[in-house]
């Protein structure tokens, strides 16, 4: 009684057919398809991203000077002005 016979599953799978048309279900299908596709594609990339990561330097390779480097290097001092109250 718990069972479904091979009756049973043919009539839902006419039933399906005729509701949705078998050009949806393949488009579904398809779609499904691609998704798990892009998804295991992701899922590479970001292993890929963290062994890059963990292998990159603390350090980068260019630096920039900053402002109190920069004063220094020129030998002037600079001076502020206040306007007078």
């Amino acid at each position: 009684m718990g069972s479904f016979s091979i009756w049973h599953w043919a009539i839902v799978l006419m039933v399906v057919l005729l509701l949705f048309g078998s050009g949806k279900i393949s488009g579904l299908m398809g779609d499904l398809a691609t998704g798990i596709k892009s998804f295991k594609k992701n899922m590479k990339e970001d292993e890929a991203d963290a062994s890059m990561a963990a292998a990159e330097p603390g350090k980068p390779a260019g630096t920039i000077p900053g402002p109190a480097a920069a004063s220094t290097t020129a030998g002037t001092a600079q001076t502020t002005s206040r306007p007078a109250a």
